[in-house]
């Protein structure tokens, strides 16, 4: 048999077609519907994106495949598309009798509508103004706000609106008081809240629920107040904020009685006991520092005084007259201890020198009070007439009786300086009681000055005594004359008021026709 070695270009190119992939068999269309296998799969995913799977059915009504129902003639037609299938099985389906009917697939149902629209209903908003400041604070819990002012409820009737707030406030404050109103009615957080801010702001928060009336933040805020200290310029702005709000006096009733007693006492009453106390006390450095403390509450330029009410110049002068009686009670205790030749200030007990010290020191801090006051003159009078104490000097020991010419030397620098406005006669009066025993215990206030400004005392006796008449200074000046001539600088010295003295009487007399 004879062997072919190579294929006829015929069988070559059969086999090469034959390698080629067939191309798939022309689709089948439903005359009977009339419908396009591509419009039927266009409109099958018009109804759903997605087609849903057919429902499973038991096994003995399964049928079978379609590709093997639907036969062609003379060859089978598999339908693997399954748009094409369906659309082929309702032709098939309605076209041949005896093949079993196929049920329409199921369509999904239809997608739930979309809920409706919210309607955006204007949102409430309380604009709250900082007048002074020109700031606007917004809060949006109107109806909380609404609940805690009472202004804020009368002046917004609608869903919202803008309130003013006057007065000079820290924008904190301000942020404050609305806090406080939106947290929970808690006592104790709010008290911490205002103590954190201290009393300054505090105050402001006062103010604030004052003009909002916000009871509550007022409440908290005077309970606050009423437990810590202030200074003076917030006792005045807590003064202010009481006097403009009358309405809250019944909350203000504990803060008032820091501000102002209930049962109201005098003034002059109190210093005549504080008076009377240091007077009576026996500790020397406590009794100087009250001493000063009094003097700067009573003061012309204090501002604890409003006036000559606020001192009772009766009350003082009978302390006064208690102390010049006392004196005369210890002078005469002395006299009997410390003989009259004895000069040495060491050989001195305590007793009753103590005492006279004491009193001779309170004496001058009351007649002090009294000058400033410019109420001496009735001192200047009871002194100049107070004989047993003038009776007693010469029989006493120069280094007690000193004493004594340290209340007169009070005297005499006031009356020189203009502050006592005696008469005459009552000036001259006084001069006859201590003028002599001023010449004769100088000596002893220069040594123990305690205080006394020698050099003033000198000036003021020269210029008391150029307020008497000629004829009465030309008596005193030539006692004096004789003592200096003696005791030399024991004695005031009085040069510049006798030159004056001298001028005035025999060289620029109004008689004299120089």
């Amino acid at each position: 048999m004879p062997t072919t070695t190579g294929a006829s270009p015929a069988a070559t190119a059969h086999r090469r077609r034959s390698r080629r992939k067939a191309p798939p068999p022309r689709q089948p269309w439903c005359c009977s519907f009339g419908l396009d296998p591509s419009t039927a799969a266009a409109a099958a995913a018009s109804r759903s994106p997605l087609p849903a799977p057919p429902r499973a059915k038991p096994p003995h009504q399964l049928a079978p495949p379609l590709s093997r129902r639907i036969r062609s003639p003379g060859r089978v037609s598999p339908i693997d598309d399954p748009c094409f299938a369906t659309a082929a099985s309702l032709c098939v389906s309605a076209r041949l009798s005896s093949v079993t009917e196929c049920p329409p697939p199921a369509l999904p149902p239809p997608p739930p509508p979309p809920p409706p629209a919210a309607v955006d209903r204007p949102r409430e908003m309380l604009r709250l103004r900082l007048v002074e400041k020109g700031l606007v604070l917004e809060v949006d819990e109107v109806e909380r706000v609404r609940r805690e002012s009472k202004v804020v409820r009368k002046v917004l009737r609608g869903r919202g609106g803008e309130v003013a707030v006057e007065g000079k406030v820290e924008v904190e404050s301000f942020r404050e008081v609305v806090e406080m109103m939106l947290e929970d009615k808690d006592e104790t957080a709010a008290m911490r809240r205002l103590a954190r801010g201290g009393v300054a702001r505090a105050i402001g928060v006062l103010e604030v629920s004052l003009s909002l009336m916000f009871d509550r933040g007022v409440n908290n805020c005077l309970k606050y107040l009423e437990a810590v200290p202030w200074n003076e310029s917030e006792e005045d702005i807590i003064k202010k904020l009481l006097s403009q709000h009358s309405s809250y006096e019944a909350a203000f009733r504990n803060l008032l009685a820091r501000l102002q007693p209930q049962r109201p006492t005098s003034s002059a009453e109190l210093v005549v006991e504080l008076v009377d106390s240091i007077t009576k006390g026996t500790n020397n450095n406590a009794r100087k520092e009250l001493r000063n403390l009094v003097n700067g509450i009573l003061s012309k330029s204090s501002v604890y005084i409003k006036g000559d009410k606020e001192l009772d110049k009766r009350s003082i002068y009978c302390i006064c007259h208690s102390c010049l009686n006392s004196l005369v009670g210890l002078f005469e205790e002395s006299s009997d201890l410390v003989p009259a030749d004895q000069t040495s200030i060491s050989s001195v007990g305590k007793g009753p020198l103590e005492g006279i010290y004491k009193l001779v020191e309170d004496t001058n801090w009351l007649l002090q009070i009294l000058i400033d006051r410019q109420m001496g003159e009735e001192f200047v009078d009871a002194w100049a007439n107070e004989k047993a104490l003038r009776s007693m000097h010469e029989q006493v020991s120069p280094m007690v009786r000193h004493e004594l010419s340290r209340i007169s030397a009070t005297v005499f620098i006031a009356m020189g300086n203009g502050k006592l406005h005696c008469t005459g006669e009552k000036r001259f009066s006084f001069f006859q009681a201590w003028f002599r025993p001023m010449l004769v215990d100088f000596g002893w206030l220069r040594r123990y000055p305690k205080g006394l400004n020698v050099t003033a005392l000198e000036e003021g006796i020269g210029q008391a005594l150029l307020t008497l008449t000629l004829a009465q200074q030309q008596m005193l000046f030539m006692e004096w004359f004789e003592a200096f001539s003696g005791q030399g600088r024991e004695c005031p010295n009085l040069m510049r008021a006798f030159q004056v003295w001298w001028r005035r009487s025999f060289v620029r007399s109004l008689g004299s026709s120089s």
